[in-house]
């Protein structure tokens, strides 16, 4: 984008408002969605109403989309991720591995269940979690790797699968594979649906989310029957026969989430083709590099993830972060820094361990902001705010 263009855009458009980060809906909703509710609302109020089946059919209209046999509505991911540790058993001791760029909560579900929580290195060209690093990590009391596809690009499943076979707890044999699969819903691996692979995978309806569901909600997939009926019980205080608590989604929610489902594949198609634009229009600006799509693979950009310079890592990526904002009213956030460099509980877990190349990533890295509803003239303002803003950085450094 040459600078008369870049002037031109930034003169003839303004966001209609801040942009912080993201839109506090991550989806958005059609009359349809709000038909649903008033339906189900006004189901309920008759006592000789039928029972409501929305939940049964978002589960099975859910499980043919990841392509698996059982799918569990939930009140959200991180019970969700607390369930598939607990599915483990876990004893004293035991260890999971889990990438340390990441959301708080995939780590808080493994501290919370009373395991060790071991962290690993990032891909530094997708973020995700290394599977050479994890390779290092592993010991004889490995039970898990919790796999988070981040900012919706698929973890490379394959390999950690591999892993799983060849380095088997002593006790239990191979290693399971949890997917954190929150803001990766419809994105591809290898031609198969994200939440696919591995034993048991959690997804995030929360507002920021391409599916959401009046603010919560997730689902679990997994093809392990002895999980599913485990999950089943505990979700529903038990189903008396076990212990158990109140995980479910209510019948709203599932109500939107099926509409939201048949219409994730239009949502993501319009925040890729946003995205795309977006990296052919920061190519002239060297100082910003746009996120990476391996060859197999669909990202669906819950995030745009862009990483600055290594010299810019820090106090340039954050003045960059205020320039935007105040300057030119694109909001950004930092997804995500190293989990225990901003979470106490965490940090005083893991001791000692840390991961220096995570924690330089992650003074690096940034998203600005992009929703499916974005225009394109919207998209090319925060292009054109973002080269602008690299110009003044430069000017300042001089």
């Amino acid at each position: 984008m040459d600078n008369s263009k870049q002037q031109k855009i930034l003169s003839e458009v303004l966001p209609k408002a801040i942009w912080e980060g993201e839109p506090f809906w991550g989806a958005w909703y059609t009359e349809e969605e709000i038909e649903a509710v008033v339906r189900v609302m006004r189901n309920s109020v008759h006592w000789n109403a039928s029972p409501s089946k929305e939940i049964v059919r978002f589960e099975e209209a859910f499980a043919e989309y990841v392509g698996v046999n059982y799918a569990l509505a939930i009140n959200g991911a991180g019970t969700g991720l607390d369930m598939a540790v607990r599915c483990l058993s876990p004893e004293p001791g035991d260890e999971i591995i889990s990438c340390a760029i990441n959301f708080p909560g995939t780590h808080l579900a493994i501290i919370g269940q009373g395991s060790k929580l071991v962290i690993a290195e990032p891909d530094p060209k997708t973020f995700n979690i290394d599977p050479e690093d994890v390779k290092k990590r592993i010991t004889p009391k490995t039970r898990a790797i919790v796999a988070t596809h981040m900012n919706g690009l698929s973890v490379d499943m394959e390999a950690l699968l591999r892993l799983a076979e060849e380095y088997p707890n002593p006790k239990y044999g191979p290693l399971k594979i949890i997917g954190d699969c929150s803001r990766a819903c419809g994105g591809l691996y290898n031609g198969e649906r994200v939440g696919k692979r591995g034993w048991i995978n959690v997804f995030s309806f929360q507002r920021k989310k391409p599916i959401s569901t009046l603010g919560e909600g997730g689902m679990i997939t997994t093809d392990d029957v002895e999980v599913y009926k485990k999950i089943f019980r505990w979700r529903s205080f038990g189903d008396g026969v076990i212990w158990g608590t109140n995980y479910k989604m209510t019948h709203a929610q599932a109500a939107v989430g099926l509409i939201q489902l048949r219409r994730l594949d239009e949502i993501n198609k319009l925040r890729i083709k946003l995205a795309n634009q977006r990296t052919d229009l920061l190519r002239g600006i060297p100082e910003l590099r746009p996120p990476h799509e391996p060859k197999g693979y669909k990202h669906v950009y819950s995030y745009y993830t862009l990483l600055t310079f290594p010299e810019w890592a820090g106090r340039r990526r954050d003045l960059l972060i205020q320039i935007m904002r105040d300057k030119y009213q694109v909001g950004s956030i930092i997804a995500n820094p190293p989990t225990y460099l901003s979470n106490k509980l965490i940090w005083e877990h893991l001791k000692t361990q840390r991961t220096p190349l995570a924690e330089e990533l992650g003074a690096r890295l940034f998203c600005p902001c992009l929703h499916s509803l974005m225009t394109n003239k919207e998209n090319e303002y925060v292009v054109a705010a973002l080269a602008a803003t690299v110009d003044e950085i430069k000017k300042q450094d001089n």
